[in-house]
């Protein structure tokens, strides 16, 4: 109940009296992730990710989330491994190939990750390709604008477009360290584009943690 009203610090604290009184439940701990990382606790996340991992392995290969909260916790080789290992659960999600860039630039250097970026051959989602080639070094920011300009997407779809599209050129920004326009960015996701999912809230945390 509290994690429906976003109230995700209580959520927190209520799944951790639940595990004092010997709780013992995997999808709790998964939960409990996603709640910490939403609460701006990335180690935290990690270690709660890594507990339910311990107990369903099966979800090794799939645990996306868990890259990105060792993305926040400055942990960027456990999160390129993990982005890594998605790609043999699903291979065709621009954002799992951004994430791995992002991580690896970080310990092998832009060039380095680019020639080693992860292959995708058609992410339907718009403008996911233009995301992707971005990132490539083949496209420009201003092309992934005009792709969202240029989709028939309206409403709610058309808003997870959009937020998608100035989350990434925010990371984009900040990885080719032009911290000004990646800022503005993620304001603009956060403010403009709140579409209630998981990515939304990368968007908040990662602003929180710029200011």
């Amino acid at each position: 109940a509290a994690a429906e009203k976003m109230d995700f610090a209580a959520a927190v604290q209520h799944a951790e009296v639940a595990r004092r009184q010997g709780l013992e439940e995997p999808e709790l701990d998964y939960r409990l992730g996603r709640w910490l990382f939403r609460s701006g606790k990335a180690k935290e996340s990690v270690d709660a990710f890594d507990k339910y991992l311990r107990e369903v392995p099966r979800r090794s290969n799939s645990l996306w989330e868990r890259g990105i909260s060792c993305y926040y916790a400055g942990q960027f080789k456990a999160g390129s491994a993990q982005f890594e290992s998605y790609q043999k659960y699903h291979n065709n999600d621009v954002e799992n190939a951004v994430w791995r860039y992002l991580c690896q630039s970080r310990f092998d250097g832009k060039e380095k990750a680019r020639q080693a970026i992860l292959p995708i051959r058609n992410d339907r989602r718009v403008p996911m390709m233009e995301i992707y080639r971005l990132f490539k070094g083949e496209l420009s920011p201003q092309d992934v604008l005009d792709a969202l300009k240029q989709s028939n997407a309206n409403g709610q779809q058309a808003k997870i477009n959009a937020l998608h599209a100035h989350l990434y050129l925010g990371l984009y920004y900040e990885s080719e360290g032009q911290d000004e326009m990646a800022a503005k960015q993620i304001a603009q996701a956060v403010s403009q584009f709140k579409a209630g999912g998981y990515m939304w809230f990368v968007a908040v945390v990662h602003h929180k943690k710029s200011q």
